[in-house]
């Protein structure tokens, strides 16, 4: 059915319609996008103002904004400020019947107003609300258009009642503050030593009496205004480079130097005080020096002694606690420090004498006991003893301490001890090697022998005296070696040989070099033995039992003769066995092939048969013979090998055509077989008896 006219739409029309929808689309996303973003921005404007409002309602500062026609925009706080009931909206409101400004302060306040509108001035007043303790400080300048319009002033408000009361209050202190410096200065002025006082350019200002009188001036005023200082330059020091040490430090510096007081050279104790005000700002320099020339000469030879004394201790072996009257640790020298573990710093508090205890068994420095505190009581009673004490501690680590516990006139007490765990050890350990050396003497296989320098026998093991038949008693006397020798030279095969022994063992201990050689025994024993010198000046006598290596050894000798006369007989058999087997067989060959060539006339063509197999035969035994002395030879080590360059392709062919004479033989051998390095002639007979094998 066809359409109606009016339903018919070109595709022109529809592409104008598609772009018009788009567009409206487009507009319509890029208007919402917007307003959206312009919300985003509204919220974030009000929150920014709605946190500035916060900002400005915590500030200690208050704005008051005055405008043109006098009207004023602030906050409740100006009501609370000035004491008023409501939150003023004139400028006329800032003044009340008994609240807000007094009239003075407020028509000071409108002038100042008007200065800014008209000149633009910026001011600061000081302003007291009407019955109260308040302190309002106001800084005003002209607002500008972007705030209130025209004409418009702002205020900044600031409470500065607490600063007010802290200026009275200082003004307070600075009066009582100069009464008490009058008071001071009377004290400083009648002070028995030298006192001083410098300003911030470090120059004397003030001296008292005393220190006028250490520089033999005629008055303080003569003394500041020549600037007579009253320490000289000490170590490159002058006394303003020590004030400025002291400020430069923050705290009393002092020294001790010499000073020349009334003509006398006196040691003085010079201390250097910075005094600072409000601020950190250096006020002045203080100074006084104490005369102690005469404790400093007590104090130096007491010292001298008190060093004299502790580095002898110190350099003792031995440790050393010192304590005082009151028990108290007053010195413990490195040893003692060192053998108890104890901390320096530790020390240097001054502990008693029973926590000392305490803490050498909190560390496991004291013997194990079985009641702490009445064994400490004991040990504290060392104190009251007329004599010195010694004790032996056993510490549960091995440690042997030798105590000596000497009480001192004064009532305090000197503790020595000595660590005598080393000598413990040594003593321990020289017996179990003394033990361990026997026993390792006597089960040596060696039979040894110590022979000291002048000769004398210094040890020896049970194998040496079982060696030699010595009896102990003999041994153990000691005797010299020529002595020794003399009585046992009976036991030798040649008893002069006990010479050769006495000769090693004097160049072993005197010559100090090592010789060995050989004895035999009457008894048909062995023996090697060596003289070695040994570190301590001994002489170590090692005899070693021979005698079975000996006689394998002569076993081996006999049976290496037999074989060399067994090997001459066999050479000799095989020379003539050369000789007698191929001499008549050369003789049969030479012979037959003389009938088969006729030298004897014409054969029977059954002769020439039998000649023929007799020229088989020589040769078939000619090759047995060559075999048989081949082996011989070979088993022998005489077999001659003429070596060279053999082709293995043709020695193969030559000995498969001889095998294949009397059979058909099939000869297959890969090309890649090349040269072999030998014998030829022993090649040939090896792939000869391989086939002779193979076909048998």
């Amino acid at each position: 059915m066809p359409l109606p006219m009016s339903l018919i739409v070109s595709p022109a029309m529809l592409l104008a319609i598609g772009l018009f929808c788009a567009l409206w689309l487009a507009a319509a996303v890029w208007a919402l996008v917007r307003g959206l973003g312009m919300q985003r921005r509204a919220a974030f404007a009000a929150t920014q103002t709605e946190r500035l409002g916060q900002m400005v309602e915590a500030s200690p500062a208050l704005p008051v904004l005055i405008r043109a026609d006098w009207r004023i925009d602030a906050g409740s706080k100006l009501a609370l400020w000035l004491g008023l009931a409501d939150t003023p909206a004139q400028f006329d409101d800032l003044a009340a019947v008994s609240a807000g400004l007094e009239t003075r302060e407020h028509e000071a306040l409108r002038k100042a107003v008007v200065g800014a509108q008209r000149g633009g001035k910026v001011f600061t007043l000081t302003l007291r609300p009407h019955g109260s303790r308040r302190t309002l400080v106001v800084r005003g300048s002209p607002a500008g258009p972007p705030i209130g319009g025209p004409g418009a002033v702002l205020l900044w408000l600031f409470d500065a009642t607490e600063s007010e009361d802290a200026i009275g209050a200082l003004a307070a202190e600075r009066d009582e503050a100069v009464r008490a410096f009058d008071a001071l200065s009377g004290l400083i002025e009648a002070a028995p030593f030298p006192m001083w006082f410098r300003d911030p350019r470090f120059d004397l200002t003030l001296v008292n009496r005393a220190y006028v009188g250490a520089t033999e001036a005629d008055s303080a005023i003569a003394v500041i205004a020549g600037g007579t200082e009253l320490v000289e330059t000490v170590a490159g020091v002058t006394p303003v480079e020590a004030a400025h040490r002291a400020h430069a430090a923050g705290a009393a510096q002092d020294r001790t130097v010499p000073v020349t007081v009334a003509g006398a050279r006196r040691m003085m104790r010079v201390v250097d005080v910075p005094l600072y005000g409000e601020g950190g700002a250096l006020v002045g320099v203080a100074g006084y020096a104490i005369d102690i020339q005469d404790l400093e000469v007590e104090r130096a030879e007491h010292r001298r002694f008190v060093e004299v004394q502790r580095d002898m201790l110190d350099r003792m072996s031995a440790a050393v606690a010192q304590f005082g009257p009151d028990r108290a640790l007053r010195f413990a020298n490195q040893p003692f420090r060192r053998l108890f573990a104890l901390d320096p710093a530790w020390v240097a508090e001054l502990p008693d004498f029973a926590r000392l205890l305490d803490r050498l068994r909190d560390g496991g420095r004291t013997p194990e006991v079985r009641d702490f505190p009445e064994w400490r009581v004991g040990c504290t009673a060392w104190f009251s003893r007329p004599d010195a004490t010694e004790d032996e501690w056993l510490l549960r680590d091995g440690t042997h301490l030798r105590l000596v516990a000497q009480p001192m006139p004064d009532g305090g007490l000197v503790l020595i001890v000595e660590d005598r765990t080393e000598q413990v050890q040594l003593a321990s350990a020289r017996d179990t090697l003394l033990r361990v050396r026997t026993a390792t003497f006597d089960n040596l296989f060696e039979a040894v022998a110590v022979f000291a320098p002048d000769g004398r026998l210094h040890l020896w093991n049970q194998r040496f005296r079982r060696l030699w038949g010595a009896d102990e008693s003999l041994l153990a006397a000691h005797p010299r070696v020529d002595a020794l020798m003399a009585g046992l030279a009976d036991r030798l095969a040649k008893p002069q040989q006990v010479a050769i022994i006495q000769e090693i063992i004097r160049t072993a201990t005197l010559e100090r070099q090592q010789r060995a050689g050989k004895i035999g025994f009457r008894d048909g024993r062995h023996f090697d033995f060596a003289s070695i010198p040994l570190p301590d000046g001994n002489a170590l006598l090692i005899m070693l039992d021979v005698t079975d290596s000996r006689r394998a050894e002569t076993a081996l000798r006999e049976r290496n003769e037999a074989l060399e006369a067994a090997d001459k007989v066999k050479t000799a058999f095989l020379s003539r066995m050369s000789y007698e087997l191929r001499t008549p067989l050369t003789s049969i060959g030479g012979f037959a092939e003389m009938l088969k060539g006729g030298y004897a006339g014409t054969l029977e063509p059954t002769a020439i048969g039998y000649v023929g197999a007799i020229l088989e035969s020589v040769d078939v035994l000619g090759r047995q013979i060559d075999n048989v002395l081949d082996l011989a030879q070979g088993e022998a080590g005489t077999l001659a090998i003429d070596r060279a360059e053999v082709a293995l392709d043709p020695l193969l062919r030559a000995a498969a055509l001889a095998q294949g004479e009397k059979i058909e033989l099939v000869i297959q051998i890969d090309p890649a077989v090349g040269v072999l390095g030998g014998d030829a002639r022993r090649l040939r007979q090896i792939v000869d008896q391989l086939l002779d094998n193979a076909i048998r």
